[in-house]
């Protein structure tokens, strides 16, 4: 596995921290989305619980679009850094004198990244965390946290050029927006008709999914399927042209573009049961399904990057939506869709199991997380 070339190897700065008991650890996070994104759903949580008897919160944002959600995450810092402007090495030297213990990505290879601040080590210990679901490549990157269920222990490590911190029960900790819409009742016992959903991001998709949703509305007959996010004109004709290659008729499709947010959680009173893709499945529109009653139905991958879905069913407490086979996941999307009377019982009790799961148990999912800093800060120590 490539990693960052020897120039940005690690220089061997003096660490007066490192092993230093009884001093309160310096955390910084490190992101271009510290905004209206969905990284802040899952990051307010941790900022909100974190212990300030311990740790003291820095962030170094390269944001350039901030917003009301900059504000409120701003405000749990001890000290907040806008990078924008620095070069990587300025960056990074910014990071050495601010004395930090941990230092923590939070954006991997997406928009805005700044890996090469990583690269050249400015914190003794440093780990990527929820914003990329891979790893990074960089040798200079100690740990990246995850959970058992996302990378099974054993050939899921190998995968990774960081080594694998697992939190004890979910690596996801949501706290959805304020307000959101309430659940409304099943619309099948409403239309008399099944509707499936999609609500990724379009890029998501791909030929074998559309083909494995065409045989779920095959074996359903009085199914359709909402599609949102779907770009308009040739796409949208060519998703059709797909499904009607397996003999499913236009008229069961409902193609939607994009939506502002509030519009978006409406489309889940639409909704009875969401398809989640594959091999790269949903993470926030999942979170957003459950709470809005809307169970989902993923396909588990081999490791994380495919096992997002089946991550956070597991937190929420519903393995038996994960499917390990495309087989196994056209039967319990068509057997859900079958049995209304369970369906519409799910519904009512997906956001109270929510509220009551680890996936929105914020201080012992904060606790758990802090553990696991202790643990690889104790590590460095130890071998300085």
């Amino acid at each position: 596995m490539n990693c960052m070339p020897a120039p940005l190897a690690p220089r061997s700065l003096p660490r007066a921290g490192v092993g230093r008991p009884g001093r309160k650890l310096r955390v910084g996070y490190v992101s271009a989305d510290f905004r209206c994104h969905s990284l802040s759903y899952f990051i307010e949580p941790l900022f909100a619980h974190h212990d300030r008897a311990r740790f003291e919160l820095y962030c170094y944002s390269n944001t350039r679009r901030t917003d009301e959600v900059t504000d409120r995450l701003r405000n749990y810092a001890i000290q907040w850094r806008d990078i924008t402007a620095l070069s990587d090495e300025a960056a990074a030297r910014r990071i050495e004198e601010d004395g930090i213990d941990i230092l923590i990505d939070l954006s991997g290879h997406t928009a805005g990244n700044r890996l090469l601040v990583f690269a050249r080590k400015p914190a003794p210990v440093q780990l990527s965390y929820i914003g990329y679901p891979n790893t990074t490549g960089l040798a200079a990157m100690d740990y990246r946290i995850t959970d058992g269920c996302a990378d099974p222990p054993g050939a899921a490590d190998a995968m990774y050029v960081e080594k694998l911190l697992r939190m004890p029960h979910s690596q996801w900790c949501y706290r959805p927006p304020a307000p959101t819409p309430d659940v409304n009742p099943l619309p099948a016992l409403q239309h008399g008709m099944t509707t499936f959903g999609s609500l990724h991001s379009f890029t998501k998709l791909n030929r074998d999914v559309i083909d494995l949703w065409a045989r779920i509305l095959a074996r359903v007959p009085r199914s359709e399927l909402l599609m949102a996010v779907v770009p308009s004109g040739e796409t949208g004709m060519r998703v059709r042209e797909q499904f009607a290659a397996h003999g499913i008729a236009a008229a069961r499709l409902h193609l939607i573009g994009k939506l502002n947010y509030d519009d978006f959680l409406m489309l889940h009173h639409r909704i009875d049961i969401a398809l989640d893709a594959f091999p790269c499945p949903g993470a926030t529109t999942t979170c957003e399904s459950l709470w809005m009653g809307v169970p989902v139905v993923t396909l588990a991958g081999k490791y994380g990057v495919a096992r997002a879905g089946a991550s956070l069913l597991q937190g929420a407490g519903l393995p038996e939506l994960i499917a390990q086979s495309p087989g196994q996941y056209i039967d319990i999307a068509t057997d859900l869709a079958r049995d209304p009377h369970r369906l519409a019982q799910l519904r009512g009790s997906l956001r109270a199991r929510m509220q009551h799961s680890p996936l929105m148990d914020e201080g012992a999912f904060t606790r758990a997380f802090e553990a696991l800093l202790d643990g690889a800060y104790q590590a460095a120590s130890a071998n300085k």
